[in-house]
Formats: structure tokens, C-alpha cells, sequence
């Protein structure tokens, strides 16, 4: 259902406050370059820190802005299950496409209390649903026996997999229906998760190079498999890097900032990149040809992605 490259989208900040003319420019310029969908509200978002206001502000504003040229995944989720169907019931009212569901974080719920909560989403809004299981971020993993009984709910449509574990991946792609997207959140294992069955990224860096994302997954896709592993390795350490030096998002916006696309601006607990790790970033956009000249804005990405 979800094939491709999607983007986890930053969310730019100016005073405090979410400035949506730089956040306007961003989504127009990925749906320019090919990218095939927008992730609102995820945590390369800053979720964490979003207001509930601003969450469903931030969510409406990109479905009207994508105006149905890509499809709109919000995320939604939550370690309270009310409040999951509170934003999912909110994303679905204002026109997202499919909802986004993160793994209760915090609670460490059993397994029989994470089928419990991702069902009672799914049974409360009959909008398409992707689990997200991130077990650095959220304590606990959804193994591969948890996610297939969840893929039995038809509004459970996929997993964007960001546990690091292949063969976890492999158990997925063995143990869920054949029409179960398994989607890689890890721009680092985007290639192999493809080879193992996967259908697609939900991408950070592609806040930074949509096409070149869109083109590794789409190639692969066609049966190219040798023009993908080419653009994945040559973006790898690019990638890399922007994941490493500082907590997610603080390497992607800081290199948007750096390209004169945003201001380089986080809330609390997140701080800027220090200087040996903006030296990293900044040292990795020139080799790619990605820094802005003469205190210009720099176009993200160098093409259509297909």
C-alpha cells in the first residue's frame, strides 16, 4: 500500500513557534523532487514537544499543503491509548491518508497490552494504520509473532521497522500477509530491508535529498538493483553522520540549517549540534556538493526522484 520513499518531516521552529513558511517550502520542494509521501509528527518531528494544538495544526497544515499530490502519514501515536485515538480520530477528520503508530514508550506494556493498544486504535478509526516499532527510543521491541496477529486487523496495513534486526524483518516478512508492507526506518538499512522483502523508507535524510532517496528505493523496486546499491553506498556516510553526531533530528536540521532552509532551532531537552559535530555535517554537504554558496538557500536534493 505504502511503497517508496516517505518522508519523516522536521518540524522548522522561529521564536519558539512552529514557522510555517520555511515548513511550506520544505514539503514543496519533496513533492517537487519525487518523494512519495509526507510523515508529519514523528520524532524527527519533535512530537515530543509539539503542543496537542500544534500536533493537529502541524498534521492539517501538511495534508492542505500536499493537497493530495502525495499521500499524508501522520503520526499519531502515544503511550496513552486514548490520546493515540484522540490524534489518529484528529488525523483522519483533517484528511491524512494513514496514520502512524509508534510503540508505547515509557509504560513497557506486555505483549498482550501492545495488541490490546494498537487494536483499540484500529478498531476505533477506520483509517490505515502502520505500527512503528523502535525499541531504542521506546524501551520495549514488537517482535515479529506480536506484529503478524496485529497485521490480521484489516485497518493494520504495515510496520515501519526500525529495531536494527534483520532477522526480525525476515520473521515479519514470513509470519504477516503477503500484502503486509514492511518499511525500513533506518536510513542506514534501507537496502537491506529491501532485499528482504521490504517495500520502501520512511526516511530522515530524505529531508535533505528526496529525489536521491526516492531514486535508491525505486530502483531497487524495478529490478535495479545495482543503480541502488550505487546511490545507497555513495549517500551512506552522508546518512550516517546526520543520524550519529547528536539525537535525531538534531543532525538533519542542523544541516538544513546549514543549506539556509530553516533556522537553526529546537526545544528543550534538544540542543544544537556542538561545533565537532557540525563540522562533521558541514564537512559531509560540501563533499556531496550540498552547501549553500554566498548565504543563499540551497534546493535540497539535485532532481526529480524518477
Amino acid at each position: 500500500m505504502f511503497r517508496g520513499a516517505y518522508t519523516a518531516l522536521v518540524t522548522p521552529f522561529k521564536n519558539g513557534k512552529v514557522d510555517y513558511t520555511a515548513f511550506e517550502a520544505l514539503i514543496e520542494n519533496q513533492i517537487a523532487k519525487g518523494i512519495d509521501g509526507l510523515v508529519p509528527c514523528g520524532t524527527t518531528g519533535e512530537s515530543p514537544t509539539l503542543t496537542e494544538a500544534e500536533h493537529g495544526e502541524v498534521i492539517a497544515f501538511t495534508v492542505k499543503t500536499a493537497r493530495k499530490r502525495v499521500p499524508v502519514i501522520a503520526g499519531t501515536g502515544s503511550n496513552s491509548t486514548a490520546e493515540a485515538i484522540h490524534y489518529t480520530r484528529h488525523a483522519k477528520e483533517v484528511g491524512a491518508d494513514a496514520a502512524l503508530l509508534v510503540c508505547p514508550y515509557y509504560n513497557k506494556p506486555s505483549q498482550r497490552g501492545l495488541i490490546a493498544h494498537f487494536k483499540a486504535i484500529a478498531d476505533a478509526v477506520e483509517i490505515p494504520q502502520i505500527l512503528y516499532t523502535v525499541p531504542g527510543r521506546s524501551v520495549i521491541n514488537i517482535p515479529a509473532e506480536t506484529i503478524a496477529e496485529l497485521s490480521r486487523h484489516k485497518n493494520i496495513v504495515g510496520v515501519k521497522e526500525a529495531s536494527g534486526n534483520l532477522e526480525q524483518m525476515i520473521k515479519i516478512k514470513a509470519l504477516c500477509r503477503p500484502d503486509f508492507d514492511l518499511i525500513s526506518g533506518d536510513d542506514t538499512i534501507t537496502l537491506p530491508v529491501l532485499a528482504v522483502g521490504g517495500v520502501g523508507v520512511i526516511s530522515v535524510i530524505s529531508n535533505l535529498i528526496p529525489a536521491e532517496t526516492s531514486r535508491t528505493v525505486h530502483s531497487y523496486l524495478e529490478g535495479k538493483v545495482e543503480e541502488s546499491r550505487e546511490l545507497f553506498m555513495k549517500y551512506f556516510e552522508l546518512a550516517k553522520a546526520v543520524m550519529s553526531v547528536d539525537s535525531n533530528p538534531v543532525g538533519i536540521k542542523t544541516v538544513l540549517a546549514l543549506r539556509g532552509q530553516m533556522a537553526e532551532e529546537f526545544r528543550l531537552p534538544l540542543v544544537p549540534a556542538s561545533a565537532e559535530a557540525r563540522e562533521i555535517l558541514r564537512q559531509q554537504l560540501d563533499l556531496h556538493g550540498l552547501l549553500a554558496t554566498a548565504g543563499q538557500p540551497h534546493p535540497a536534493g539535485s532532481g526529480r526522484g524518477r
